[in-house]
């Protein structure tokens, strides 16, 4: 398929409320399919929901989680999928047959599960474990690959999404308007969510700022035209837990341009076409074509310790 209609979302999800938040999903990917979209792309967590996972213990963690592709989560996306001719993707914690804890994030179509990641830099909750493969796979004809939130940090990640054929990276997110080391960073003030109708004005200033979406600005238009690639990220809007998440769900082109953008402060999607020929006309499929990776396999092969689960890593992702 030369060109393809991608949707990303942004909404507010609840606290451990599967059954509303997979209801949410069902009616965006409603009005995704309704415009024309193939796929549609929610959030980190967004059938879970995440920040408030902090809290709790392992036992609680288990009873949160479900059996990929085994549990309820997936057949209810299935059969959104198979309602609306769209191919949906979501995330949410796993568990496996041995309790181990997983941060998990899925493609689901009308015939199930078509793949399935586990996030290689998990920190939420001290019981997740760490992913350790990248995911690649293919959807009407384009390779595709899913990175989230701090996976994406690490830039090496994405290129080696890129090297094993990804034209499009998936990138749910939990992220921006928490306190970091970095100037201008911080919460911003849930008062000003409750009061948006009133006053947008001031929300939106924070939003879009360097505690938000200034931020973002920095490194996210990189990863797509450094590797000359698509990426659709999707973010929260609204309260997660009692963290003000800013949403600015957007799609970005192997160019860095962001292609389609969520502007509203509430649930909402946004669809963008994309076109093969975009990714042989960007720099970055020339830059890939001129590694030499002769000169520096062994430095970005040496030997590191990941550091996972720690509460600074909290801070900017």
């Amino acid at each position: 398929m030369e060109k393809i209609n991608i949707a990303t979302a942004q909404f507010e999800n609840r606290n451990g409320d599967k059954a509303y938040n997979l209801s949410v999903i069902d009616h965006l990917a409603q009005k995704a399919a309704r415009q024309g979209s193939k796929v549609i792309a929610f959030h980190e967590c967004s059938i879970t929901g995440y920040s408030f996972a902090r809290h709790l213990s392992k036992e609680q963690m288990l009873d949160l989680a479900e059996l990929i592709p085994e549990g309820e989560s997936i057949r209810s996306l299935s059969e959104t999928a198979r309602e609306y001719d769209i191919t949906v993707l979501a995330g949410l914690f796993e568990k496996d047959a041995n309790d181990n804890l997983y941060k998990a994030y899925v493609c689901v179509d009308k015939n199930g599960l078509v793949a399935r990641y586990r996030k290689l830099h998990p920190f939420i909750n001290p019981y997740l474990t760490a992913g350790d493969q990248y995911c690649v796979f293919e959807l009407y004809g384009w390779t595709c690959g899913i990175l989230i939130c701090y996976d994406n940090n690490i830039i090496e990640n994405v290129r080696a999404t890129v090297l094993l054929g990804a034209d499009i990276i998936f990138m749910p997110h939990v992220t921006m308007c928490t306190p970091s080391t970095r100037p201008g960073a911080g919460f911003v003030d849930p008062e000003l969510w409750k009061n948006r109708e009133t006053d947008p004005t001031s929300l939106r200033l924070e939003f879009d700022g360097m505690k938000g979406r200034d931020w973002l600005m920095k490194w996210l238009p990189s990863r797509a035209y450094d590797n000359g690639i698509y990426v659709v990220f999707s973010n929260p809007i609204g309260m997660d837990d009692d963290q003000l998440k800013n949403g600015c769900s957007m799609i970005l082109d192997p160019f860095g341009d962001i292609i389609a953008e969520c502007r509203t402060l509430g649930d909402d999607i946004i669809t963008a076409t994309l076109t093969q020929e975009k990714l042989s006309l960007a720099g970055g499929y020339r830059y890939l074509a001129a590694r030499r990776p002769d000169l520096y396999k062994d430095i970005i092969g040496q030997p590191n310790t990941p550091v996972q689960n720690v509460s600074w890593l909290n801070k900017d992702k």
